[in-house]
């Protein structure tokens, strides 16, 4: 089954190549020869039109695989991401003059773009959420593990898959399926029974001499996918789930992380793109010194230097736009930020939402502490609790942190140890599947962040599929694994 996402995709861009060609029929009154004598060949700038449009609804979330705006969200998203997208076509015809087409055509192919993509997508994601679009997935087991699956209940969560069936292995776990709500159960007997099976997820709490392998065996050989509920979760959900995992994760992964062609072109990346950024945020820079100036008075400090815990849990200072009042911590000492906090100025608040406060971190980069994606670090304060009560805690920090990265955009500032919980979950998913594109793709959807104040998946309410239970682990300490 196509993937949902491809299918966004293909769409899209389909609606934004016939907008093209509309808008140069419109603009030239659907005289062919007219056309080819004032543009040129249509089809090179209709691809890189629609090429840089793709680009801004990426920026602006609207791939992401969990989406599920609101009417008026997915209006002001697509608008958004349309207009980025022009400005990024008006750009790259400075620089290859080849392929320009006029403003006309430009303004009628986004506007037409505009509206067509707003009901294509509404249509779409609707469509999408149809059970006959959705793979059919038999799971398993009926027991704890299972019930995570049981858990998913938003739309966006379970968008690319519907359960057919829990397996109980016995009548135990029959009864304890019947306790959290999973439906339908039915006993391993009456598996064989169950129609098509696009997927079967291995979901049992103890696999010891009770795993079904001739009846997974049976399946895969006539093509069903077999998963383990651990991969399943983290490929519909795109974070790791905590309550599943094991240590033999941490044993066994392979993550680009540990290749030396990955840091290497990503180091050389995180250089050049923050010499560059620092030039081009001049302007936002000086306003925010400005800004800090006007309000706090000419003697007040300009950058607030914090320390944060690394790579290797080395710790090193991070430097910061002063965003809250001068010794705001002297009397509750150190704490969470929180929403409507007072201890931030209103120049703070506006250089939080468009965070500019965190420009100054270009330096940290420049200097080797961080790099321009990754976990977002945190202070040794909150790091040693949440070592103590977060399994597997640690593995965050064998990474360079980072401005930027996959929890930063899919879940807002973090307000409590609840919420460091929670954004493990992503900063794990993205140590385990870091590839150049993904950062790539990360770095665009930040811009998401800038525009809309906060991280969203679209998907509503907080993240996760319910608060953490999980072991106490005593210390920070953990082996990072080693490049090649």
């Amino acid at each position: 089954m196509v993937p949902p996402v491809a299918v966004l995709v293909i769409a899209d861009a389909a609606v934004v190549l016939a907008a093209f060609i509309l808008a140069v029929a419109l603009r030239f009154h659907f005289d062919p020869i007219t056309d080819q004598h004032l543009i040129g060949e249509w089809l090179p700038r209709a691809l890189a039109f629609a090429a840089w449009i793709l680009l801004g609804l990426l920026s602006m979330g609207l791939y992401r695989t969990r989406q599920r705006p609101t009417g008026a969200e997915l209006v002001v998203r697509v608008g958004l991401g349309t207009t980025i997208g022009a400005v990024l076509n008006v750009l790259f015809f400075y620089a290859i003059p080849a392929l320009t087409f006029g403003r006309g055509v430009m303004m009628i192919a986004a506007g037409l773009s505009m509206v067509a993509l707003v009901l294509v997508r509404w249509g779409l994601l609707h469509f999408l959420d149809l059970g006959s679009m959705k793979r059919r997935v038999m799971v398993v087991g009926a027991g704890a593990q299972a019930a995570r699956l049981g858990q998913l209940r938003r739309k966006s969560d379970r968008r690319r898959f519907d359960v057919v069936a829990f397996v109980a292995m016995s009548a135990g776990e029959e009864a304890q399926a019947a306790g959290q709500g999973l439906t339908p159960v039915v006993p391993m007997a009456m598996a064989h029974a169950i129609g098509r099976v696009d997927e079967i997820v291995v979901a049992l709490d103890d696999r010891r001499g009770i795993v079904p392998t001739d009846f997974l065996m049976e399946r895969k050989q006539a093509g069903t996918s077999i998963s383990d509920v651990i991969d399943f979760l983290e490929r519909e959900t795109e974070r790791i789930d905590l309550q599943v995992l094991k240590p033999s994760w941490l044993l066994y992964e392979k993550s680009s992380q540990s290749r030396f062609f990955y840091r290497g072109v990503s180091r050389v990346f995180d250089v050049a793109f923050s010499l560059v950024l620092l030039v081009l945020a001049l302007p936002l820079l000086l306003a925010a010194v400005i800004g800090i100036k006007l309000e706090d008075g000419l003697s007040a400090p300009l950058v607030y230097r914090q320390r944060r815990v690394g790579r290797d849990g080395v710790v090193y200072e991070l430097f910061k736009f002063r965003s809250m009042r001068a010794n705001a911590e002297k009397d509750t000492g150190p704490k969470f930020a929180a929403t409507g906090d007072a201890r931030i100025t209103r120049t703070g608040r506006i250089m939080r939402r468009y965070r500019i406060d965190e420009l100054p971190q270009l330096i940290n980069v420049l200097r080797g502490d961080m790099s321009v994606v990754g976990p977002r670090p945190e202070r040794p304060e909150f790091v040693e609790p949440l070592s103590r009560r977060v399994p597997f805690y640690f593995y965050r920090h064998c990474v360079r942190p980072g401005l930027t990265g996959w929890a930063q955009i899919n879940f807002p500032y973090g307000e409590s140890l609840q919420d460091a919980e929670e954004k493990l979950k992503y900063d794990l998913y993205y140590i385990k599947n870091a590839t150049l594109v993904l950062d790539f793709l990360i770095l665009v959807q930040t811009l998401e962040i800038v525009v809309w104040g906060r991280g969203t998946t679209m998907s509503g309410g907080r993240r996760g599929i319910g608060r953490v239970e999980a072991p106490t682990v005593e210390g920070g300490a953990g082996v990072c694994p080693k490049g090649d």
